[in-house]
């Protein structure tokens, strides 16, 4: 294989990538979302400087992907932290957990989403949505949420999956040192609200070494929403540069 044969591959292996070379269009992708107060404390363990944290809240999501380019059908959960920066608020990733592949492979390699492996559902049954993530065998986290009781504005939860996303982007050198480290920022475009709900909604985490989504507690569930909508995700752009301690 020639050098420049080798330049138009975007990952290894080269004759079998981990994933395609496609900017993903995500359509009928379903959020169910759980905003809860948690510990102050346990909040600003984990999120770095030079983000900034104005109330401990938390949002709690299970995403149904209906049809993704590229990757095909998945479901995804994680946590979400609000946070400023420079005077504008977004959210802070904190985890992100996927049972699909190429979607985690791509979104940590290209991007700088913090996913790992898990199995997280999404679904409808008695009156209820219901998501769930298990790591391995174990159950972490179980969501429920009235199905459809009450309808949400449309232009409210654009507003809700559409706030700036901070993330880092760590790529460790050859002996273990960081060669990149930086804070990196990105949004949805192009969003289709096509449904929106709100209703009561009940939250539980549970101890995992390996998948500590309960060191940040739930002590008060604030909100929750369902939605279901059509979006893209944009490239993300570097903000701040740890090894540096600049803005990029």
């Amino acid at each position: 294989m020639k050098q420049q044969d080798v330049l138009r591959h975007v990952t290894t292996p080269l004759t079998n990538p981990a994933y395609a070379p496609v900017v993903p269009r995500f359509t009928n992708r379903e959020y169910l979302n759980i905003v809860y107060r948690t510990d102050a404390d346990a909040l600003r363990a984990v999120v770095p400087e030079p983000l900034e944290i104005d109330e401990p809240l938390v949002r709690f999501e299970v995403m149904r992907m209906g049809d993704v380019s590229g990757y095909g059908p998945y479901t995804e959960s994680g946590q979400a932290i609000p946070v400023g920066f420079e005077g504008e608020r977004g959210e802070y990733l904190h985890a992100m957990y996927l049972d699909n592949f190429p979607a985690t492979a791509s979104g940590r390699e290209i991007s700088a989403y913090p996913k790992t492996i898990g199995s997280p559902r999404l679904f409808a049954e008695n009156g209820a949505l219901v998501g769930t993530l298990d790591y391995g065998s174990q159950r972490v986290a179980t969501a429920t949420m009235g199905y459809k009781h009450h309808r949400l504005d449309v232009a409210e939860a654009e507003t809700q999956i559409t706030v700036p996303t901070f993330m880092l982007k760590t790529i460790p050198d050859y002996d273990g040192s960081p060669r990149v480290f930086e804070l990196v920022r990105t949004e949805i475009t192009d969003v289709v609200v096509k449904e929106a709900w709100t209703g009561p909604a009940r939250l539980q985490l549970f101890q995992h070494v390996l998948a500590p989504l309960a060191d940040l507690p739930v002590l008060e569930v604030v909100s929750a929403s369902h939605i279901l909508t059509d979006l893209t995700l944009a490239p993300v752009m570097p903000v701040f540069d740890y090894l540096k301690g600049v803005r990029s």
